[in-house]
């Protein structure tokens, strides 16, 4: 078909746009050849005429059909160009929220900017194994190809991450490397993995900075080849790095930061060992302030320092050589504020004692003076000599900066050098995995010589890239046998050429630097004059003479010539490197030696590697330490060679490629700028790739694939049992051009387009089935909804015409009715206004006059007390007036007499100051000064005589004040005393004429009260009638009341009905939380100790190296199991084995997590345990109690005892009378019946008298039992007497004694008095009962008597008889007796034995808590001994009892027995032939016969021996379901067994009579019951995992993939990455293979006679792994994600649910177990369009978290154009509404996760003693006992 034809109405099209790059749009009308305009409507809604070019006359491109929008591979589109490409992506990156897409064999990754949950462990396992083309996207997917490929092919592979940057190539890259270490383990302990994870952190520090475009962006590339061994394991890596930029050291941008390891280095400064390094803040140094931008946000390079740190450590970098890498970057960091004075403009100098530089030299450990002078000098030689010339100040700040570049350099190079040292292996290397991150194509405003650089090595990696998939396209063509056309694509050669040919870029630059004059001019000149004009792709700006255009694959790029002949050369001078090599601080010089002679901290020395993976690592800018004379090699020269020799290695390996998208400038979250995302799919070659691709035939289906999705543009006759034939005959009619598709070996291949034209064909035909269908239902529909409506209409106006008669009739009467109301009702309430009215005004009066009169009362009252407040307070004004006018003149008084005395004292101070005064003073001062000694001392003694006179007086003042005081405060109070007196006579007086008043009120008060009171009486009645009326109406709501609360009450119990339900789920769910995590730590401790025997199988191996002559074999002794200690005791028979007695240092490996785990429990259980210990003794208490209770009854006690011994003695009696009596008769018989009958040697009577003595013997041993249990219970009653003899009464008198007080002594006897009611109310109660006891006994020897009447009748009888019959009659009568009376005595013999067991059960009780007493007093014992002691002797009790059924063995069988029953046993044979669990029974009552021989040494000997040979069976058969099945079951019913017979009454309720028997004698096997316990839990999770590894591979497939119901879901186009077919192969799984599976793991554990609640549980965790893996499958696959494939799922899982029901599982719990599944399936079909859709997805989905219902939200894809895709709206609906659910972020399930088991205990019916050895199991030498 012409393409030209696809251009009709309604076809959408992709036009050119300058804003989006690319628009839609829509055909109005149909194209025409020779058109020069189309009628196009844009999305927006206008009309656009669209002119095609005159010269080209393209047409724009068609736009894919909705069905192939968002695509998995860019290459399944049917229209494969730039606009499909990029819709795709955006498509995918915004509504999908999919940031990786393939494109053929690219895998573009656009970065989120944003933290996605894509990367966990969990997404590591599920695309671990998987075909690349199985799953979504994903850079997994990516690393899964390469380590397939690689041991699937056995070479090399390299994955290549390229993009711009901040495009996310590094986090890529690291990815990738965590999927190997992750999947691929390491082949030692070594923990290699680790080490290649950790070069991660300290290559990003030194080599990754903060640019505008991206906070941790790489500035150099870097290829890591990661090395496996012969079974792919990681055993080391290596890493070469390419391209430094050097010149951030020293320069940064605005915005942009230093390398980060400077601010990490900043920000540690205040660390003690960091205090020498002399560092502070970064914006101190020059070097890492001029971005002006020192911290990124969310970032802390203090935390980022301890990273890199510990990265070190872990590589093995000591921390000696670590603070020496850190003394050098801070040496750096101070070299950087050197500062230079000029002199001239020739010469400089630094000033003197510079402490940065200063710094710098103690740092460096060189000296001050010399490098200050080498700083400021530099050296000329010339061929005679050398002259020392100085140098300006910017040429000392340039070769300052150089050597900074330099340092820095040579410090990368060697830590690059350590790094691969520290992951380099001594094991041979057999393959690698290289992972290539290396920058993109860049082009700036300004480019230099950097971007020239990684523009060339980009050219050379699409050069490579182009043609290997050229090569790929190749391959497939040939293998499906379609000619090969050769396919024009870009090759780059001749840009490459350019670059790096002779009289290239690159050499005309290394020949400008070898010029002594050369200059960036002169280069570009020579440029000019080689290449323009003369190459096509070398241009000239038309503005500039300093600068060049080149052409590259991905766009025109102007560079500047300015600089590139300086970092080309990258020069440093030659004496400062000398200072620098005689530093006395050691690492600094080695940074300057040869790589080859460089010291490595980890001493490994680089053997057994090729060329390709040890390279050195210098591809870095230039080595600019060595001198002129040596000739270095540029820069360019330097790359090229690199860059070369990556090629080969490239070139050497199968290549996968990663192309990183940046979405937009300002690292906005999932946004996406079209243009940005143009220019790098442009220059990243991913349109190269689809260009390729749509010049051959890009779409690919098989011949299966076609046939299902174009079924239906076939007609009944086309169709044949041929499948491909029949596609043939379809696509010569639909298609006529045979040149548009070309049939292959098992695929179709067409050219681009020509699936979007099937797609329309086919979508035309469905359309038209649609609108048939629904033209033909709507019909029906409408003609059904006419005659329904006419039927109904008829009936409404019949019922609506009578309506309306009888509305107007009911009208007419309630008329007339309501007028004679109306008339009645008016009059009345006027006459009622009226009354009303009139009872109001008089009201109104009374109360107005009342009013006014207590008004005026009240005016007159205060009138007359506002007097008396005005005389009062008259007067105390008048007082406080004269007051304060005294204080005023006193005040004035006081201050004039201080003004005064002040001006005097001046006065005085001035005299004291003169000269003159001082003058006459001196003169005789001498004299005067011993005269005024004298006159002191006089003074003080007169001093002192008045101060003795004065304190006198003092005294006598103070008690005359006192006395004065006393008397003035007597007055005072007498003063207030007569105030209040005549203040009570005035207020007594105004309450005498106030009562007055009060008495004349209260007389005209009465009055009205009285007239009120008439009129309330009257109300009240009133309203007691209107009470009574809402009495009744209350009772009434009183009952509806009770009503509603009996049904609230009944809602209450409902509700905590439901409560108790939930709590009670809620301790079942942590009781299984308890108990998972109990079986993990099992599970955990297994793994260790498989791990043990490992290593100590290495061990043995590398210690006892066998000698020649002599022969080894392995022992069969197996590690501990669980929490307790074994031994193996089992030799092999035919060779003695060497065991080598392991040093004590040799230890196992402690996993930490493990033990801090088992350390929790243990305190846990010892706070459980501390608990349970309280509650014993709080029990204890209670039971002396009791018995203290029961002491107060001694008497009765024993007077219950005596009668008993009475009525034993009664009934002994008796018994010897009958027994006399028979004795006689039998002497009567033999002297008086017959000879030939009674004789003794006749046969009858011998019989007889056989009998006889038989039971007379049995009825003699009865006796003797009953008598030995009659002395234990007297010694039992003995015992406890004592307890019983103190009697009460002394602790009365010493109670007594002690209470002296009266008032005790009264409430001890009220205390008596109440406790001797209480003694006598309960001997009355117990009188009672012994009254009744004793009528009982008394009717009992009455029957007794009677019963002796009756033998004596009888005997009376027997003496008429005739003697034969006498004989008989006597002798049956007899053994009646005899046997009544032996049953009484079984029946007291069995109570006995109760009373006997549960005194045992007593002393177990106490026995293990002296147990645990001795455990804990054992706790301080080292863990060390406790592991050093081979056995840890079981505690068990012995018991008392011999019973029958067992197998006898001889002990040096033993070895025999396990080996025939155990380790050479094959279960099919067992399994078919035997019963279920014969093992079991054999090996139980092998332990039986130990314990009835009371042999504890045997049993410990065969329960360890047994344990032992189970782990061993399993380890070598633990991947064949039937052993671990016949095993698991085994060891439950040998657990069932222990239980069953253990004695304890809680598991012998089922138990007959017979097998009660056979119940354990000697000892107690409990805590073996624990150990085969924990063994049936370890054998359970084998079992699971086996099950896991059978079903893994067909789950996907049977669940997902399988078509179960053909023709539902139609077949998508797919790209390059075929998936796996959904047509049943030969050798694909369907959902028949998981059933049938199922079928086979049922059928095996029943014939192994597994208990049926623990096949339940395996089901339900086969069901569980089945949900999860096709859950998590669907969540990962976009194209599994649709309408159609939910319908297949909900029936595959119905298919599941029927195989329950045929098998009674249902209430297992298995499905409850695909809920998760169910859900998702059915968000798949449900609506998802308005809220209510959200409303009803929200409440239906509660077994999906929300991370997992938005997933499928997203990926949910139409099949069909019929349907829609979920709009984001809905979705954020969706996200709003699930925003309070609380549930786990993860998005995938936990398909390792195991369910707790339990083993409920099952007892077995049958019988030990009929089981029968079979002579196939070799177990002749047991015997049955």
């Amino acid at each position: 078909m012409a393409a030209s034809e696809l251009y009709t109405k309604f076809a959408r099209v992709w036009i050119p746009d300058p804003e989006e790059v690319w628009k839609s749009a829509e055909l109005l009308k149909d194209y025409k050849p020779g058109d020069k305009v189309l009628l196009l409507h844009l999305e927006e809604g206008e009309d656009l005429e669209y002119r095609l070019d005159p010269k080209t006359k393209e047409l724009p491109h068609l736009r894919n059909p909705d069905i192939l929008v968002g695509e998995n591979d860019l290459t399944a589109l049917s229209y494969l160009h730039e606009p499909a490409v990029l819709h795709n992506l955006r498509v995918r990156f915004i509504d999908s929220k999919l940031i990786y897409t393939y494109c053929g064999i690219v895998l573009v990754a656009i970065n989120p900017y944003e933290q996605l949950p894509i990367y966990g462990e969990d997404i590591i396992n599920a695309y671990s194994g998987q075909n690349m083309g199985d799953m979504d996207p994903h850079i997994f997917a990516v690393a899964e190809e390469a380590y397939k490929q690689m041991a699937r092919d056995e070479r090399n592979q390299s994955i290549i991450v390229s993009g711009e940057s901040g495009a996310g190539k590094t986090v890529s890259a690291k990815y990738a490397m965590r999927y190997f270490a992750t999947v691929s383990g390491s082949a030692s302990e070594a923990n290699v993995e680790e080490k290649v994870l950790a070069s991660n952190p300290i290559m990003e520090s030194i080599g990754n900075a903060k640019t505008t475009r991206n906070d941790n962006s790489s500035r150099f590339g870097k290829y890591i080849e990661i090395g496996f061994d012969k079974r792919y394991r990681i055993i080391g890596a290596n890493m070469r790095t390419y391209l430094l930029e050097k010149s951030r050291v020293v320069f940064q941008a605005e915005e942009e930061r230093n390398y980060h390891i400077f601010y990490q280095l900043c920000a540690s400064a205040k660390l003690p060992e960091f205090k020498m390094l002399r560092l502070g803040n970064a914006n101190n140094f020059h070097y890492t302030k001029q971005g002006g931008s020192p911290v990124i946000e969310g970032i802390d390079d203090a935390k980022e320092m301890t990273h890199t740190r510990q990265a070190c450590t872990l590589l093995g970098i000591s921390e000696s050589y670590q603070m020496g890498i850190f003394q050098i970057l801070a040496g750096i960091l101070h070299l950087g504020n050197v500062g230079f004075t000029s002199r001239d403009s020739d010469s400089c100098t630094i000033p003197p004692k510079h402490e940065p530089l200063s710094i710098f030299c103690d740092l460096m450990g060189v000296g001050y003076e010399e490098m200050c002078h080498w700083l400021c000098h530099r050296k000329l030689a010339t061929a005679t000599e050398t002259y020392i010339k100085p140098i300006s100040k910017l040429q000392a700040t340039n070769a300052r900066d150089a050597l900074a570049k330099h340092i820095y350099a040579k410090l990368f190079n060697w830590i690059v050098d350590h790094v691969n040292q520290a992951l380099h292996s001594a094991v041979k290397q057999h393959s690698f995995i290289g992972v290539l991150d290396i920058y993109g194509f860049e082009t700036f405003e300004i480019n230099s010589f950097e971007q020239f650089c990684i523009n060339y090595a980009n050219e050379k990696l699409q050069q490579q890239f182009n043609l290997h998939v050229f090569k790929l396209e190749q391959e497939e063509y040939m293998k499906e046998q379609i000619p090969w056309t050769l396919i024009d694509f870009y090759d780059n050669q001749p840009c490459i050429n350019l670059i790096e040919s002779k009289l290239g870029i690159l050499d005309l630059l290394d020949e400008e630097c070898k010029m002594p004059k050369g200059t960036d001019d002169t280069w570009a000149q020579k440029l000019y004059n080689t290449h323009l004009n003369k190459c096509a792709l070398f241009e000239k700006p038309r503005l500039s003479n300093k600068a060049f255009i080149i052409q590259h694959f991905a766009d025109k790029v102007e560079y500047q010539c300015e600089g590139f002949l300086e970092k080309n050369k990258d020069t440093v001078f030659e004496e400062q490197i000398k200072v620098l090599k005689s530093s006395k601080f050691k690492m600094l010089p080695e940074l300057f030696q040869d790589d080859e002679k460089a010291i490595s901290p980890t001493s490994a020395t680089s053997s057994g590697r090729t060329p390709l993976t040890r390279t050195p690592a210098k591809p870095t800018k230039g080595r600019p330490g060595q001198t002129a004379k040596e000739h270095k090699k540029t820069v360019g020269h330097q790359f090229r060679n690199s860059l070369h020799l990556l090629m080969e290695t490239l070139n050497a390996t199968t290549p996968h490629y990663v192309r990183c998208i940046k979405p937009n400038d300002f690292k906005f979250p999932f946004t996406f700028d079209e243009k940005r995302a143009v220019q790098q799919l442009r220059a990243c070659g991913v349109l190269e790739t689809i260009r390729i691709s749509a010049a051959g035939f890009p779409s690919r289906w098989t011949y299966q694939e076609f046939f299902s999705r174009y079924r239906v543009l076939m007609k009944q006759k086309d169709v044949l049992s041929d499948r491909k034939q029949t596609c043939k005959n379809v696509l010569e009619k639909l298609i006529s051009d045979k040149d548009k598709y070309q049939f292959g070996k098992t695929k179709i291949f067409f050219r681009a387009g020509q699936v979007a034209y099937l797609e329309k064909l086919r979508a035309d035909k469905l359309r038209a089935a649609c609108i048939r269908i629904q033209k033909t239902i709507r019909g029906w529909l409408l003609r059904k909804k006419y005659l329904r409506m006419r039927k109904a209409a008829i009936t409404v106006q019949r019922y609506v015409r009578g309506y309306q008669a009888r509305c107007y009739a009911k009208f007419l009467r309630r008329t007339k009715a309501a007028t004679i109301i109306q008339k009645y009702w008016r009059m009345y309430v006027v006459h009622r206004k009226y009354k009303i009215k009139r009872a109001a005004t008089i009201v109104l009066q009374s109360y107005l006059r009342g009013y006014l009169a207590r008004n005026r009362y009240r005016k007159i009252r205060c009138e007359h007390k506002a007097v008396i407040i005005q005389k009062w307070v008259r007067g105390w004004l008048a007082r406080t007036y004269y007051k304060r006018s005294m204080h005023a003149i006193i005040y004035l008084q006081c201050c004039f007499r201080r003004m005064m005395a002040k001006r005097e004292l001046k006065k005085l101070k001035i005299e004291a100051r003169s000269v003159e005064r001082y003058k006459k003073l001196h003169i005789g001062m001498e004299n005067k000064i011993m005269q005024l000694q004298r006159k002191v001392d006089e003074q003080n003694k007169d001093y002192k005589c008045l101060m003795e006179k004065l304190t006198n007086l003092e005294g006598i003042y103070n008690s005359e004040t006192e006395k004065l005081r006393s008397d003035l405060e007597r007055l005072q109070l007498s003063e207030e005393e007569a105030k209040v007196a005549t203040g009570r006579v005035l207020s007594l007086q105004e309450e005498v004429a106030k009562l007055r008043k009060d008495l004349e009120q209260t007389r005209s008060e009465k009055k009205s009260i009285e007239e009120r009171a008439d009129r309330y009486k009257q109300e009240t009645e009133q309203v007691v009638s209107i009470l009574k009326e809402e009495n009744t109406l209350l009772k009434q709501e009183k009952e509806t009341l009770n009503h509603l609360i009996v049904e609230q009450a009944k809602e209450m119990t409902e509700t905590m009905e439901k409560k108790l339900v939930e709590e009670t789920k809620q301790l079942e769910l942590d009781l299984n939380d308890e108990r998972l995590r109990y079986q993990n730590l099992l599970n955990e401790f297994s793994r260790l100790e498989e791990r043990y025997d490992d290593l100590k199988e290495e061990m043995t191996l590398m210690v006892n190296v066998p000698k020649p002559g002599h022969k080894r074999t392995d022992s069969t002794h197996s590690s501990n199991e669980s929490e307790y200690t074994f031994s193996s005791e089992i030799a092999e028979t035919e060779d003695i084995p060497l065991r080598t007695e392991e040093p004590s240092e040799k230890k196992v490996p402690l996993d930490m997590s493990l033990f801090l785990k088992l350390q929790k429990r243990v305190t846990e259980l010892e706070q459980e345990k501390q608990v349970m210990q309280d509650e014993l003794d709080r029990k204890e208490e209670q039971v002396l109690r009791s018995k203290a209770k029961e002491e107060e009854r001694p008497q009765i006690r024993g007077a219950e005892l005596e009668y008993e011994s009475l009525k034993r003695q009664e009934l002994e009696s008796e018994n010897k009378k009958l027994k006399n009596e028979l004795n006689e008769l039998r002497k009567a018989l033999s002297e008086k019946s017959a000879p030939e009958v009674t004789a003794p040697g006749a046969p009858a009577y011998r019989v007889l008298m056989e009998q006889l003595t038989s039971v007379s013997e049995e009825l003699d041993v009865r006796k003797e039992e009953v008598l030995i249990l009659r002395s234990q219970l007297v010694s039992q009653k003995e015992a406890i007497q004592p307890k019983n003899t103190m009697t009460d009464s002394t602790v009365l008198l010493e109670d007594v004694q002690k209470m002296k007080d009266k008032g005790e002594i009264a409430q001890a006897y009220i205390g008596l008095k109440e406790t001797n009611r209480l003694l006598e109310s309960q001997l009355q109660s117990q009188k009672r009962s012994h009254e009744n006891e004793a009528e009982a006994l008394r009717g009992e020897i009455q029957s007794l008597k009677e019963e002796n009447n009756r033998q004596q009748q009888l005997l009376a009888q027997n003496l008429q008889l005739p003697p034969e019959a006498r004989i008989e009659a006597s002798l049956q009568h007899e053994i009646t007796r005899l046997t009544n009376e032996n049953l009484d005595l079984m029946e007291q013999l069995e109570k006995q034995d109760k009373t006997v067991r549960k005194l045992k059960k007593q002393l177990k009780v106490f026995a293990k808590k002296i147990g645990e007493l001795e455990v804990g007093q054992m706790e301080n014992i080292s863990p060390g001994q406790i592991i050093d002691e081979p056995i840890r002797p079981v505690n068990i009790p012995r018991k008392e009892k011999d019973f029958q059924g067992m197998l006898e063995y001889k002990k040096e069988d033993e070895q025999k027995l396990v080996k025939n029953l155990i380790l050479e046993l094959k279960p099919r044979g067992v399994a078919v032939n035997l019963i279920p669990g014969l093992p079991a029974y054999i090996l139980f009552m092998c332990v039986r016969h130990a314990d009835y021989l009371n042999d504890d040494q045997k049993v410990r000997s065969l329960l360890t021996s047994t344990i032992n040979s189970i782990k061993k069976v399993l380890k070598k058969r633990g991947d064949d379901f039937e052993a671990v099945s016949f095993w698991l079951s085994n060891t439950c019913r040998f657990l069932h067994c222990l239980k069953q017979y253990s004695g304890e009454e809680g598991f012998m309720k089922h138990n007959t009579s017979r097998q009660n028997e056979h119940c354990l004698t000697n000892f107690d096997l409990a805590e073996y019951r624990q150990v085969l316990s924990d063994l049936a839990i370890q054998i359970y999770q084998q079992l699971v995992r086996v099950l896991e590894n059978i079903l893994q591979p067909m789950i996907v497939s049977g669940m997902l993939e399988h078509e179960t119901i053909q023709g539902v879901s139609g077949v998508k186009p797919t790209g390059l990455r075929k998936r796996t077919s959904s047509i049943a192969d030969e050798g694909t799984y369907t959902l028949d293979s998981i059933l049938r599976q199922l079928n086979s793991f049922h059928s095996v554990m029943c014939q192994h006679g597994m208990d049926p609640e623990l096949i339940k549980q395996v089901v339900k965790q086969m069901f569980y792994i089945v949900g999860a893996i096709t859950l998590n499958n669907l969540l990962l696959r976009k194209d599994m994600c649709s309408w159609s494939k939910g319908m297949q799922i909900r029936y595959n899982v119905s298919q599941l649910e029927e195989w329950l029901r045929d098998k009674n599982l249902m209430n297992s719990g298995a499905k409850e177990t695909l809920e998760p599944l169910i859900q998702a399936a059915q968000l798949l079909q449900v609506k998802k369009k308005t809220d209510d859709d959200a409303e009803a997805i929200c409440s239906m989905c509660n077994a999906l978290t929300t991370a997992q219902i938005v997933k499928v939200l997203n990926l949910y894809t139409p099949v069909n154009e019929f349907e829609e895709r979920v709009s984001v709206s809905f979705i954020r609906t969706i996200q709003m509404r699930l925003r309070d659910r609380k549930d786990s972020p993860q998005l995938l399930m936990d398909a390792k996760h195991i369910f707790p088991v339990t083993f409920p205990f099952n007892p077995s019916s049958l019988a030990l003693e009929t089981i029968q050895i079979p002579a196939s199991l070799g177990l002749g030498f047991i015997s049955r006992v």
